[in-house]
């Protein structure tokens, strides 16, 4: 899919590759998992800035930590808790395949919107990445609510945020409003369902698709985006006087 070009600032000279998504999205943290591989397979990886945007599939949702994923899955689609747990089942198998452990039968119902407002925390401090692999391992392994704050706080924890800043910050709904732009800019591109990968504002990829997909994307966005993007000199310094007149 090839989108109109929207050029956005990028101090750090670098391709930005922009992940709109959910926390309790199945396909979003098995999305996740292959376009790594595929990055992994990239030789100027370290020249790709990857930021996560917010989207909810369930706005709506009211947190319900005694409710079993399967009963919460079949009255949202109307089908039988049986049918409801050969999706989950099918969606496991998947998951496995790129390596991932998914425990639906101790997911807990939780509404998303604290966790994105915990991923904008993270990205503010540099950790978005690593904020958003910890959430989804949370939902989908571990069983663990992830829109209570106790969660997050060990999570920031973990990610060694300063956790009376994080509680203060959560607790204000501050990045709030940041979790309603992506949203909202999300419906502005067409984006319907989630994971969804915006490259350099010029080529998406919708859904959890094969590495090999993912790969070839990411080639031919940083073929085009290097060409308007000369490398930066990469300086060692040394001793040296700057126009300031200091020497050091």
């Amino acid at each position: 899919m090839k989108l109109d070009p929207q050029k956005t600032n990028n101090m750090e000279n670098k391709l930005k590759v922009e992940i709109w998504s959910d926390v309790m999205c199945p396909f979003c943290y098995i999305g996740k998992r292959k376009f790594e591989i595929a990055l992994n397979q990239f030789e100027q990886r370290d020249e790709i800035e990857i930021v996560w945007k917010s989207f909810q599939l369930s706005p709506n949702m009211v947190t319900q930590p005694d409710k079993n994923i399967h009963q919460f899955l079949a009255e949202h689609k109307g089908i039988s808790v049986a049918e409801a747990k050969n999706m989950n089942n099918y969606v496991t198998d998947m998951a496995k395949k790129v390596g991932l452990t998914y425990n639906f039968d101790t997911a807990i119902v939780a509404n998303s919107r604290k966790a994105h407002q915990f991923s904008h925390f993270a990205l503010q401090h540099g950790k978005q990445n690593e904020a958003e692999e910890l959430l989804f391992k949370s939902y989908f392994t571990d069983g663990k609510n992830t829109d209570d704050l106790a969660v997050l706080l060990e999570l920031g924890r973990e990610l060694g945020f300063n956790t009376e800043e994080l509680q203060e910050n959560l607790a204000s709904s501050k990045y709030d409003g940041a979790v309603s732009v992506d949203i909202n800019e999300a419906r502005q591109i067409g984006v319907s369902g989630v994971p969804f990968f915006v490259f350099d504002r010029k080529y998406a990829i919708s859904g959890a698709q094969e590495v090999s997909v993912f790969l070839e994307t990411i080639e031919k966005s940083f073929e085009e985006w290097n060409k308007n993007n000369p490398a930066k000199l990469k300086i060692q310094k040394g001793t040296s006087c700057d126009v300031d007149g200091k020497c050091e």
